[in-house]
């Protein structure tokens, strides 16, 4: 029941990812300005939005690999330890791989 609902949270959750690095590559691919001054308004957002866009892309990746944990019947356990991983631990963070104790 529980591994549902995070199941549940975390497809949600990649959904919103891949909208967001869709959304931003798209944002890339339109032209820019041709004042200059406008146009170093424009990078310096380019270099924020790859920001976004990259710490996006290693979530969505962390949220892919956590949902095959799901599948694979493998998820809640430590990837470190094999210790289960607490349940606010989970609620708090559904896609880490380790214990608190192997986390820090």
């Amino acid at each position: 029941m529980v591994a549902q609902q995070l199941f549940e949270q975390l497809t949600a959750k990649k959904q919103q990812l891949s909208q967001r690095i869709e959304a931003i590559t798209n944002d890339f691919q339109k032209g820019r300005s041709a004042d200059f001054a406008e146009q170093t308004t424009e990078c310096e957002n380019d270099q924020v939005l790859n920001v976004i866009r990259d710490e996006a892309k290693e979530e969505l990746k962390q949220i892919n690999h956590a949902l095959q944990r799901i599948k694979d019947d493998a998820f809640g356990q430590c990837t470190e330890c094999g210790e289960q991983i607490a349940q606010a631990r989970l609620n708090a963070l559904p896609y880490t791989d380790f214990c608190i104790n192997c986390a820090n």
